[in-house]
């Protein structure tokens, strides 16, 4: 098996043993029998076992995906995950409570040890900037001026996390959001975060939530939603928002569609979730929407994510008491894992901009 597996790297210019940035160190001989048996999976595992290390872990992974080398093994663990996500609905009220309780209940001490001042645990705007929280707020304020907010406005922030975009929607632009979550942990600090703002943070699923809006936003919420759920989803929307009403998807995107994820990132980080493919959210959106603008930016999410692991790295300290070292390996390769396959190009960071379409805003201007 250890042939197979170096000669498998060596595709990609990655070797055992040697001393380059993406080089891997194996310290357990099993590594390579339990990477052939069980893929990508076992590959994230064994890392966070001690198994195997690397200097440079997103370089490993962006080198991985350009060599093509996930391509080359989907055991059968992958094959059953990919039949469940096609066969059935893995993001139904209450599948979507177990990546709340997996993942976004942690204490939000976690988060805060990596994201800048406004909690945005999304793709920022590196447009002129190398500072994270310099390039957070370039997304805020670009999402806010492509929404055309006014003080008058009343808006639906849907998937609210830790309550960034509301305070800073409230803050500077003086329209009143409305929040939307179903993690206790984030629906507890956001109402502590944007106390005293025009901001009302909700415990509540989308799918029953009602109100009527001028905007909807959403922002790095739709990868929980589901390919069985994206008509839902918009018709959702659709119900919330007024007449000509503006609407802001913000999401991760992959290039062509599917119905499942990678098995790692499905068993430790975010359960039951799927990024979606352009041509699962236009007709999701048909007859509902008219698509006013589509705005890529996928090559911010390497240089957020690198932040946001130093950060990390640089906290541990505060945190080492509450988590393991397996944990601290999981969370590691993490997000350095997602740098490389922005790197890599193997996924997209969008926004998209619709008008409901009764009154559809035709004179609608892109702002970059």
């Amino acid at each position: 098996m250890q042939k197979i597996v170096e000669d498998l790297l060596e595709r990609a210019d990655i070797r055992v043993g040697d001393d380059r940035p993406w080089d891997i160190q194996v310290h357990d001989a099993r590594f390579f029998d339990r990477v052939v048996a069980g893929g990508v999976l076992a590959l994230g595992e064994s890392y966070m076992d001690g198994w195997w290390t690397c200097q440079a872990v997103d370089q490993f992974v962006y080198k991985a995906f350009v060599g093509r080398i996930n391509a080359r093994i989907m055991p059968l663990n992958h094959k059953l995950l990919l039949l469940k996500s096609k066969l059935f609905n893995r993001q139904t009220k209450s599948k979507a409570r177990e990546v709340a309780d997996h993942h976004y209940e942690l204490d939000a001490n976690l988060f805060m040890a990596f994201l800048d001042p406004y909690n945005q645990y999304t793709c920022g705007y590196f447009k002129d900037t190398d500072d994270l929280n310099v390039a957070q707020e370039q997304k805020l304020d670009l999402i806010c001026r492509k929404l055309m907010l006014k003080p008058e406005d009343r808006v639906l922030d849907i998937g609210c996390g830790w309550g960034g975009f509301a305070k800073f929607a409230a803050e500077r632009y003086g329209c009143h959001v409305t929040g939307i979550t179903i993690a206790d942990e984030q629906l507890q600090y956001a109402r502590k975060f944007c106390a005293g703002l025009p901001v009302d943070i909700v415990k509540s699923d989308y799918r029953d939530h009602r109100g009527t809006y001028d905007k909807v936003m959403v922002c790095g919420m739709i990868e929980a939603v589901g390919h069985k759920n994206y008509r839902t989803f918009m018709e959702v929307v659709h119900r919330n928002l007024k007449d000509g009403g503006l609407f802001l998807l913000h999401t991760i995107g992959r290039h062509r569609a599917g119905n499942s994820t990678d098995p790692w990132i499905d068993k430790y980080i975010f359960r039951n979730g799927m990024v979606p493919s352009a041509t699962q959210l236009t007709a999701a959106a048909e007859r509902l929407f008219a698509l006013n603008d589509w705005h890529s930016f996928g090559s911010y999410y390497d240089p957020t994510l690198m932040a946001w692991q130093q950060n990390f790295a640089r906290n541990w300290d505060q945190l080492k008491d509450q988590y393991n070292e397996r944990f601290y390996r999981m969370w590691n390769y993490y997000l350095l894992s997602c740098a490389g396959s922005f790197r890599a190009n193997k996924k997209q960071l969008w926004q998209l901009v619709f008008a409901k379409r009764r009154g559809a805003k035709a004179g609608y201007e892109s702002v970059r």
